[in-house]
């Protein structure tokens, strides 16, 4: 069954419908993914090896299990962490963002439901004044943490014209979501190989029409495989993509999960992120 994403975010019907739970009583949460069971056409991985990998976390909103877990993120400085400005909007979190009493980031955890790792609360956010929430242009936001993380978990922003962004260059998608695209999210933070796809790739795959998100090359990043397989999905809002050692793109919206000739769309982040 195809799956379309609403155009201002490719998870905003899951985390409204979660907002609205938790709003209304205990949270009811997607069963646990198997043991074995990775992003859509990926693998399982650990959360130290790649440390700049984070969870965006709030138990009030979400309840406990998965710790919270809505959004992922990603460390661009030992105070800073990148995420998607659609992860913060009031009608997903069901609150202002800035009335989120307790959200977190958690790092250094692959296993959501384990210890170990740090938990960190926000201090203080920076939404892109851009972000455009019809087309999801400028899909971009900071959190500023009241404690800094060691500084091995920052990884660097390619800037524009990097060889990271070039068509072809193989890049790797994080995140805690969905696994399947039928709503069986993991505990344990997962990853899956996809590469850079040319921008005519996703101008083809969504094009300009009326009610619909449409491909916009200066602040967006088209990735996957063009037969499908291997994606980003549900809960993955905000992860970062990673090329050549550097954060290429945050997962921002897309049509389906792992569908052919439907492949992710990325927040360019050359385009979008102040400078550190």
């Amino acid at each position: 069954m195809r799956v379309t994403r609403h155009p201002i975010s490719r998870k905003r019907a899951v985390l409204v419908a979660l907002a609205a739970a938790a709003a209304l009583a205990p949270l009811v949460v997607p069963a646990p993914a198997a043991a074995d069971s990775v992003v859509v056409g990926g693998r399982t991985t650990s959360a130290p090896d790649s440390p700049w990998v984070v969870a965006l976390s709030s138990v009030d909103r979400f309840g406990r299990m998965r710790a919270g877990q809505f959004c992922g993120g990603v460390v661009i400085a030992p105070t800073k962490v990148a995420t998607a400005a659609h992860c913060l909007r009031e009608d997903v979190l069901g609150v202002r963002p800035q009335d989120l009493r307790d959200l977190k980031v958690i790092a250094g955890r692959s296993d959501l439901g384990g210890t170990g790792g740090h938990e960190i609360p926000v201090k203080s956010m920076w939404i892109n004044p851009a972000y455009d929430a019809e087309t999801n242009s400028g899909d971009a936001a900071v959190l500023t943490l009241a404690k800094a993380l060691p500084p091995g978990y920052v990884i660097p922003v390619a800037p524009a014209g990097d060889p990271a962004y070039a068509p072809g260059t193989g890049a790797t998608v994080y995140g805690w979501g969905d696994t399947t695209g039928f709503g069986t999210y993991a505990h344990t933070l997962n990853a899956a190989d996809v590469s850079v796809l040319p921008d005519e790739d996703c101008a083809r795959a969504y094009p300009a029409a009326p009610g619909q998100a449409r491909y916009l090359p200066a602040t967006m990043l088209c990735a996957g495989t063009r037969e499908g397989g291997r994606d980003a999905c549900q809960g993955d809002s905000g992860g970062p993509l990673i090329a050549r050692g550097k954060l290429i793109g945050l997962v921002s919206w897309g049509s389906g999960c792992g569908l052919a000739e439907s492949p992710g769309v990325y927040t360019r982040v050359s385009a979008v992120l102040p400078a550190q």
